[in-house]
């Protein structure tokens, strides 16, 4: 991962993932879990981005 991704999964999480992955169910996944709680869907980033 690089620096950049590093720091959009800690700020924005569902655009790490658009940007690593494109708009799709990861996406998706990512958008619900940050709108429930900023810290799953940081963990969910760097999950779906260290992949």
């Amino acid at each position: 991962m690089s620096l950049i991704t590093i720091i959009l999964s800690i700020l924005l999480p569902p655009l790490a993932v658009f940007l690593n992955r494109g708009l799709g169910t990861e996406f998706l996944i990512s958008l619900l879990l940050t709108l429930v709680g900023w810290l799953p869907g940081v963990i969910y980033a760097f999950y779906v981005n260290s992949k």
